[in-house]
């Protein structure tokens, strides 16, 4: 009876075997740099990523979340996801480039083979006088909370984002 049921038992653990979903285990960009394809302006969105090789983490920061800060001052501004900013996280067919985010017209390769878009969370942006050019304004961009959930409603636990990046704006004149 032993010999018999083995295989069936063998055939069936096959059987259950992942179908080849695509199962997003961690998202890590702490240690990748910030990039944009313009300049960010306090009055405007701002589209800001993070590539990964063959993932991305795009921000897109509401019009005017970026301020002029006050010199002397740390301004502390927050931007709530969705509603006022969102963070979408994309895994590509292939290692991906800023020229994809870039160009007018995205390039046909790599695809993108899953998004998700966060559901909770905030943006923090500190802002001073640049300590290395007062004629700028450096903005620490921070996440905290964010949350993303997948199609199939398995909420992504493992986020290693807590710092997005710096970027800089002029004072006005």
């Amino acid at each position: 009876m032993r010999k018999i049921f083995f295989p069936f038992l063998c055939f069936g653990a096959l059987l259950s075997c992942s179908d080849g979903d695509l199962e997003i285990e961690t998202i890590d960009f702490d240690s990748v740099t910030l990039d944009y394809c313009s300049d960010p302006t306090t009055d405007a969105k701002n589209i800001l990523f993070k590539i990964n090789e063959s993932e991305s983490l795009i921000l897109e920061l509401q019009s005017g979340v970026l301020n002029n800060g006050v010199a002397g001052e740390t301004v502390t501004t927050e931007s709530t996801v969705p509603g006022q900013s969102q963070i979408t996280y994309r895994v590509f067919s292939d290692d991906v480039d800023s020229d994809y985010f870039c160009s007018d017209i995205p390039p046909a390769q790599p695809t993108v083979i899953d998004e998700v878009e966060a559901e909770d969370g905030s943006v923090i942006i500190e802002t001073i006088v640049d300590p290395d050019d007062a004629s700028s304004f450096l903005h620490t961009i921070s996440l905290s909370g964010i949350s993303f959930v997948t199609d199939n409603g398995e909420r992504i636990t493992n986020i290693a984002i807590s710092e997005f990046g710096e970027v800089t704006t002029n004072v006005p004149d």
